[in-house]
């Protein structure tokens, strides 16, 4: 059976810390996401756990990243969009078994290129 090569990194930050949670992941080393809009379920409970107070409107952000570069991602996105952040984001990873349709990086830097030629 041939090893994973990448994880998805799952980040929920509340509405409005989508791009927070990108530029930190780009400056990681990952090179897009998907955005869904959510609503979260926390209670009261939750909240005086956490000692924070829970937004309900939520961004859910999926990351694809190459295993070499998930634990920059998940650092990356722990300082600039954690719970001791605006966003008051989780992120979480989740191992991916098979991968089709990725462009690899260089060819997509080498079709830019020809393209803008």
């Amino acid at each position: 059976m041939k090893p994973n090569t990448h994880e998805l990194i799952i980040c929920i930050v509340n509405n409005g810390f989508s791009d927070t949670v990108m530029e930190a992941a780009k400056e990681a080393g990952a090179r897009g996401g998907t955005v869904l809009n959510a609503r979260g379920t926390a209670n009261k409970e939750a909240e005086a756990f956490f000692h924070i107070a829970i937004q309900p409107e939520k961004e859910v952000v999926m990351i694809l990243v190459p295993l070499n570069v998930k634990d920059a991602v998940l650092h990356s996105l722990y300082e600039k969009a954690g719970l001791n952040t605006m966003g008051q984001g989780i992120a979480f990873a989740l191992p991916v078994d098979n991968v089709v349709g990725l462009t690899p990086w260089k060819a997509a830097e080498h079709k830019d290129a020809e393209e803008k030629k």
